[in-house]
């Protein structure tokens, strides 16, 4: 049986308020739960197309859940999907801070407070790690792309390179490369 409109937008929104209310780490901890709740459970979009838009979410500018969100919920339902989804995804981390700002004096300092938030910072250092080597599999196809990303975590790591600059000369460089690759290839057939 379809969903009705109003009843597939109210899914949106319930979906992507779960995956922000408890999803701890920021946008490249929701992807993998994005793509478990809307490619496998739900299978509102395929696996191809949850690849795409990740990769439309991670080049423009904005966090990357959100622009993930109004996306896939462009994708599924038009502006008002947008729209949504969006709103779904940002109103729990709104909800959350507003209820820290108005009890941090109350738990400022407190010590087990402040452990619990060290054993949630590992865990997200965790989920990162994991979603960071999930990409990068998908990304990395080749000895150059290894050597790019290689260089780039150096850059950022140790001499402090902005990463504005290593994602414009990470593109130049991958057009340069492969613009000559080709005029070799062409210039040998």
């Amino acid at each position: 049986m379809k969903k009705t409109k109003a009843a597939l937008l109210f899914d949106l929104f319930i979906t992507f308020f779960k995956i922000g209310a408890f999803t701890i780490g920021g946008g490249l901890a929701m992807l993998p739960i994005i793509e478990r709740e809307i490619v496998d459970k739900k299978k509102y979009i395929s696996k191809e197309e949850i690849v795409d838009a990740f990769a439309v979410s991670q080049s423009l500018p904005g966090v990357i859940a959100i622009n993930s969100g109004i996306y896939i919920g462009y994708r599924i339902a038009g502006i008002a999907g947008a729209v949504v989804t969006a709103f779904g995804v940002i109103l729990p981390s709104f909800i959350i801070i507003l209820a820290i700002a108005i009890l941090f004096t109350t738990v400022s300092g407190n010590v087990y407070v402040n452990k619990a938030l060290t054993g949630v910072k590992a865990g997200v250092a965790g989920v990162i790690t994991v979603t960071v080597f999930r990409l990068g599999k998908s990304v990395i196809k080749d000895v150059f792309a290894l050597v790019l990303a290689v260089l780039a975590f150096v850059l950022t790591t140790w001499l402090g390179v902005s990463i504005v600059i290593i994602i414009a000369a990470g593109a130049l460089a991958g057009y340069l490369y492969y613009h000559i690759r080709r005029m070799r290839h062409h210039d040998t057939d």
